[in-house]
């Protein structure tokens, strides 16, 4: 039992930080453009090199 004196805090500590992390990726705009990516990697811009 006195395990759970470490691992509960230590658990919230990481669900603190992952929840930090995600609401500073949702500040930065990381999730405004989820279809872009995908078409830059289809469409072919450049002219293949001999």
């Amino acid at each position: 039992m006195n395990v759970l004196i470490i691992l509960v805090p230590v658990s919230l500590t990481l669900a603190a930080l992952a929840l930090i992390g995600f609401i500073w990726t949702l500040r930065r705009d990381q999730y405004d453009d989820l279809e872009g990516d995908a078409w830059r990697i289809l469409s072919e811009d450049e002219t293949p090199k001999d």
